[in-house]
């Protein structure tokens, strides 16, 4: 049976994080999973000081007007990022599945590592101030939960968070 790798993804993935992600076992042959969570439930107060951190000025006049995704459009997003990522990855030439989850992504990684052989999860985000200093970030929540190594790469860079 083939080692997974799951990922996790908050948006699309572009073609450079694909590329860092399958340089990272390159001469294997793996199956690559991806997971992306329907973006239905914000912190305010999180989401406005990661917003003002990055200088994005219009998100964050969106978040405390209130602006919250609805549900169903919140879910079409997440499957329009899913099929776009899995296109990178088929550009990269490497077949990969994926599934769109819930807000929470702990209980979907929980159950596809129970399903099989999951050699690694690599988280891959944006920067997010307050998440990432006090270690709630997906990436140090997966450490704390799952047994096998989590890594977090920042979307579109090769640094590591």
């Amino acid at each position: 049976m083939t080692d997974t790798i799951l990922v996790l993804t908050e948006d699309t993935l572009a073609s450079a994080d694909v590329a860092h992600i399958v340089s990272l076992h390159e001469g294997e042959t793996l199956a690559y999973r991806v997971l992306v969570p329907a973006d239905t439930e914000r912190n305010l107060l999180v989401s406005l000081i990661d917003q003002l951190s990055l200088g994005e000025l219009r998100e964050a006049l969106d978040t405390v007007r209130g602006r919250e995704p609805e549900p169903r459009a919140a879910r079409a997003t997440a499957a329009d990022q899913l099929a776009e990522s899995l296109a990178a990855f088929e550009e990269a030439g490497r077949d990969a599945a994926g599934e769109v989850v819930s807000d929470d992504p702990l209980p979907a990684l929980r159950a596809a590592i129970a399903q099989g052989p999951v050699r690694e999860v690599v988280v891959v985000t944006y920067p997010h101030a307050v998440e990432d200093t006090f270690h709630r970030d997906w990436a140090s929540r997966a450490r704390e939960a799952l047994d096998v190594p989590v890594l977090h790469l920042y979307s579109g860079t090769s640094e590591l968070g």
